[in-house]
Protein backbone atom coordinates (compact mmCIF):
# COMPACT_ATOMS: atom_id res chain seq x y z
CA UNK A 1 0.00 0.00 0.00
CA UNK A 2 1.08 3.19 -0.81
CA UNK A 3 0.97 5.77 1.89
CA UNK A 4 3.22 8.88 -0.13
CA UNK A 5 1.55 9.24 -3.47
CA UNK A 6 3.23 12.65 -4.14
CA UNK A 7 6.61 11.16 -3.74
CA UNK A 8 5.95 8.63 -5.74
CA UNK A 9 4.72 11.11 -8.53
CA UNK A 10 7.72 12.91 -7.97
CA UNK A 11 10.44 9.83 -7.97
CA UNK A 12 8.43 8.39 -11.10
CA UNK A 13 8.99 11.98 -13.19
CA UNK A 14 12.64 11.80 -12.42
CA UNK A 15 13.31 7.94 -13.14
CA UNK A 16 11.41 9.11 -16.62
CA UNK A 17 13.31 11.82 -17.12
CA UNK A 18 16.86 10.04 -16.40
CA UNK A 19 15.47 7.48 -19.06
CA UNK A 20 14.49 9.73 -21.27
CA UNK A 21 10.60 8.69 -21.54
CA UNK A 22 8.48 10.75 -23.24
CA UNK A 23 5.48 9.71 -20.95
CA UNK A 24 4.87 8.55 -17.43
CA UNK A 25 2.32 7.14 -15.16
CA UNK A 26 1.22 7.24 -11.82
CA UNK A 27 -1.70 7.41 -9.40
CA UNK A 28 -4.62 9.02 -9.59
CA UNK A 29 -5.66 11.61 -6.61
CA UNK A 30 -7.04 15.32 -6.72
CA UNK A 31 -3.67 16.51 -4.84
CA UNK A 32 -0.88 14.92 -7.86
CA UNK A 33 -3.46 16.75 -10.35
CA UNK A 34 -3.62 20.35 -9.01
CA UNK A 35 0.27 19.86 -8.48
CA UNK A 36 0.62 18.94 -12.05
CA UNK A 37 -1.37 21.81 -13.18
CA UNK A 38 0.57 24.41 -11.46
CA UNK A 39 4.08 22.00 -12.83
CA UNK A 40 2.70 22.51 -16.91
CA UNK A 41 1.29 25.98 -15.77
CA UNK A 42 4.85 27.01 -15.02
CA UNK A 43 6.75 24.99 -18.05
CA UNK A 44 8.19 22.44 -16.35
CA UNK A 45 6.05 19.27 -17.96
CA UNK A 46 4.29 18.99 -21.34
CA UNK A 47 0.78 18.07 -20.52
CA UNK A 48 -1.15 15.42 -18.22
CA UNK A 49 -4.46 13.86 -18.28
CA UNK A 50 -6.79 11.35 -16.48
CA UNK A 51 -6.71 7.88 -17.47
CA UNK A 52 -7.92 4.25 -16.57
CA UNK A 53 -11.19 3.12 -14.99
CA UNK A 54 -13.53 4.63 -12.55
CA UNK A 55 -12.66 1.94 -9.67
CA UNK A 56 -8.44 2.28 -11.09
CA UNK A 57 -7.92 6.29 -11.94
CA UNK A 58 -4.19 7.26 -13.09
CA UNK A 59 -2.77 9.88 -14.51
CA UNK A 60 -0.30 9.68 -17.94
CA UNK A 61 2.11 12.93 -17.43
CA UNK A 62 3.90 14.30 -20.86
CA UNK A 63 7.42 15.06 -19.97
CA UNK A 64 9.27 17.97 -21.15
CA UNK A 65 12.66 18.17 -23.00
CA UNK A 66 14.48 21.23 -24.37
CA UNK A 67 17.54 20.30 -26.42
CA UNK A 68 17.60 16.80 -25.55
CA UNK A 69 17.60 17.54 -21.71
CA UNK A 70 15.18 17.67 -19.53
CA UNK A 71 13.31 21.03 -18.38
CA UNK A 72 13.09 19.68 -14.49
CA UNK A 73 16.73 19.24 -13.62
CA UNK A 74 15.72 18.73 -9.78
CA UNK A 75 12.44 18.00 -8.05
CA UNK A 76 12.62 17.51 -4.53
CA UNK A 77 10.13 16.81 -1.33
CA UNK A 78 10.18 18.99 0.95
CA UNK A 79 7.17 18.13 3.54
CA UNK A 80 6.68 14.60 4.31
CA UNK A 81 3.80 12.82 6.04
CA UNK A 82 6.57 12.18 9.22
CA UNK A 83 7.33 15.75 8.99
CA UNK A 84 5.50 18.55 7.51
CA UNK A 85 7.22 22.23 6.39
CA UNK A 86 4.69 25.11 6.80
CA UNK A 87 6.14 28.31 6.21
CA UNK A 88 4.29 31.75 6.18
CA UNK A 89 4.36 34.29 3.14
CA UNK A 90 6.80 36.19 4.92
CA UNK A 91 9.61 33.84 5.45
CA UNK A 92 9.15 31.61 2.08
CA UNK A 93 12.88 31.77 0.45
CA UNK A 94 12.99 31.67 -3.19
CA UNK A 95 14.24 28.64 -5.01
CA UNK A 96 17.74 28.82 -6.73
CA UNK A 97 17.09 32.55 -6.44
CA UNK A 98 13.71 33.04 -8.23
CA UNK A 99 15.02 30.22 -10.80
CA UNK A 100 12.69 27.52 -9.80
CA UNK A 101 9.57 27.45 -7.56
CA UNK A 102 8.53 25.70 -4.80
CA UNK A 103 4.51 24.23 -4.93
CA UNK A 104 2.81 25.51 -2.20
CA UNK A 105 -0.44 23.95 -0.84
CA UNK A 106 -2.58 26.94 0.76
CA UNK A 107 -5.67 27.32 2.24
CA UNK A 108 -6.50 28.63 -1.65
CA UNK A 109 -5.31 26.05 -2.78
CA UNK A 110 -2.30 24.09 -4.52
CA UNK A 111 -0.40 26.78 -6.21
CA UNK A 112 3.09 28.17 -7.05
CA UNK A 113 5.60 30.30 -4.55
CA UNK A 114 5.34 33.29 -6.85
CA UNK A 115 1.21 32.88 -6.81
CA UNK A 116 1.07 32.40 -2.95
CA UNK A 117 3.22 36.30 -2.91
CA UNK A 118 0.57 37.71 -4.86
CA UNK A 119 -2.45 36.30 -2.76
CA UNK A 120 -0.56 37.01 0.23
CA UNK A 121 -1.09 33.42 1.46
CA UNK A 122 1.47 30.81 2.99
CA UNK A 123 1.13 27.18 3.71
CA UNK A 124 2.64 23.67 3.94
CA UNK A 125 5.86 23.53 1.02
CA UNK A 126 5.06 20.31 -0.97
CA UNK A 127 7.99 20.30 -3.17
CA UNK A 128 10.81 22.22 -4.97
CA UNK A 129 11.19 22.17 -8.57
CA UNK A 130 14.01 23.98 -11.19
Amino acid sequence: MMNDLLSDMLARIRNGQHARLSQVECKFSNLLFNVLEVLKKEGFIKDYRKIGTVNKPALEIELKYFEGEPVIKNLKRVSTPGRRAYSPINELQKVQNGLGIAVISTSKGVMSDYDARIANVGGEILCTVY
